[in-house]
């Protein structure tokens, strides 16, 4: 198999430690954690009165009020995220001819996080 060159043009993301690229790197350089009290719904039966929600979101600073309708919160978050890394990366869709455009979740599982968040911890 042909190894392939992967280029990283441009970041975008909306998650518990920041709403932006910016303000997600600033509070992870702090050392911010982003769980907190569940705000999305009422936890109150459960064991778990925790989550790594994703706060102060505003819809209406990213879609009309019409748009937001057609969307899950997860879809917004992703369109929000997709439209940061294209603003990021300066792309300028009149001068070029853009052949794939592409955006990853990811997410990390506890046993990859750097220390002191190791699965020995959870166990």
């Amino acid at each position: 198999m042909t190894e392939r060159r992967v280029v990283v043009t441009g970041i975008g993301t909306i998650n518990p430690l920041g709403n932006n690229i910016e303000e997600y790197f600033s509070n992870l350089e702090k050392g911010v954690s982003g769980a907190a009290p569940i705000t999305h719904f009422d936890a109150e039966k459960f064991k778990t009165k925790f989550a790594c929600e994703v706060k102060n979101y505003d819809s209406s600073l990213y879609f009309d009020r019409k748009e937001v309708r057609k969307y899950d919160l997860f879809t917004q978050y992703a369109l929000i995220a997709a439209t940061q890394a294209v603003e990021d990366a300066a792309f300028d869709f009149d001068m070029r001819r853009i052949s794939a455009l592409s955006t990853r979740w990811t997410c990390a599982e506890y046993w990859n996080l750097p220390q002191p968040w190791t699965r020995s911890r959870w166990a």
